[in-house]
C-alpha cells in the first residue's frame, strides 16, 4: 500500500512556483501546509528550481501513525532530485528530510532501521518479511500526538529492539512492545479489540502503528479478515 505520486515541470505556471493537486482520501490543512509543498519551497530556496505540477492521490488513510504524509514529503524530494538532476546525495536528501518532520529521513531510504534521538538518527537493520502476508486495520478513531506522547513512561528496555528483530517474528509477542499501546488502549478499547482480534485470527504478531489508531498483524500465509473488521480501513498483502 502506498500513495501516489507524480511531478512535472509546469512551462504555463502562475504566481505560485508549485502547484499541488490531491486526489483521494481528504487531507485536512491548505495545500501551502502540506509536506509536498514544503519539500518543494525547501529545494526551491537553494536551487531556484522550475516550475511544476504535484500530483498526489492519497491511499495511506490519515492519522493512524503510518506515515503517510512524511512520505510524500520525502518522497518528493527523491523525484525532484531526479527530474532536475540536482545531484543530492542520499545524506544530503536525509538533512532536507530533516527539516520537514522527524521521521521523513527515514523515507529516503526506505529500508528497515532503527530511529533514535527525534528519530531521525538511523542505524540500518537487517530484516527480512518478504515471506510473510501483512493486515493493517484502521478504526475511525483519532489518537492525538499530544495525547498519545502524554501517556509515554520512558524507561530502558530490559532486550534491545535491535537484537529483538533478529528473532523470528513469531517470538516477538511480548518482547517488542509498542509503549503507547498501555495509555491509548485505556482510553480507546476498540483499538485494542482489532488487536486481540488478529491474534485469534492467527497473527504471529500484531502491534499499534505508531502511536496509533492503525494495528497491524503479521501472518504466515495470505488472509482475508474483511468481514471481520466492518466500518474500518482494511488492507492485506504480502510483505
Amino acid at each position: 500500500m502506498s500513495d501516489i505520486l507524480e511531478i512535472i515541470k509546469n512551462e504555463k505556471h502562475g504566481s505560485n512556483k508549485s502547484e499541488l493537486m490531491i486526489t483521494g482520501k481528504d487531507i485536512p490543512g491548505s495545500k501551502e501546509s502540506n509536506l509536498c509543498t514544503k519539500a518543494y519551497d525547501l529545494l526551491d530556496k537553494d536551487f531556484d528550481l522550475p516550475s511544476v505540477k504535484i500530483y498526489l492521490h492519497k491511499i495511506i488513510p490519515m492519522g493512524a501513525g503510518l506515515g503517510g504524509g512524511s512520505s510524500d514529503g520525502a518522497y518528493t524530494l527523491r523525484l525532484l532530485n531526479l527530474l532536475f538532476e540536482l545531484n543530492l546525495a542520499t545524506a544530503q536528501l536525509a538533512d532536507y528530510a530533516a527539516q520537514l518532520g522527524s521521521d521523513c529521513s527515514f523515507f529516503i531510504e526506505n529500508k528497515p532501521a532503527l530511529g533514535s534521538e527525534k528519530g531521525n538518527v538511523l542505524e540500518k537493520l537487517l530484516l527480512n518479511l518478504s515471506d510473510k502476508y501483512l493486515v493493517l486495520v484502521k478504526p475511525p478513531v483519532f489518537v492525538g500526538t499530544a495525547e498519545a506522547y502524554a501517556g509515554i513512561v520512558p524507561h530502558k528496555p530490559n532486550n534491545h529492539v535491535k537484537q529483538l528483530v533478529s528473532l523470528p517474528p513469531s517470538e516477538w509477542k511480548d518482547k517488542i512492545v509498542n509503549d503507547f499501546e498501555k495509555s491509548v488502549f485505556d482510553k480507546h478499547s476498540e483499538i485494542k479489540t482489532i488487536k486481540d482480534t488478529l491474534y485469534k485470527q492467527g497473527a504471529v504478531y500484531a502491534s499499534m502503528t505508531g502511536s496509533g489508531s492503525a494495528v497491524y498483524g503479521i501472518f504466515e500465509q495470505e488472509v482475508n479478515l474483511k468481514n471481520s473488521f466492518e466500518g474500518m480501513f482494511y488492507w492485506g498483502g504480502n510483505l
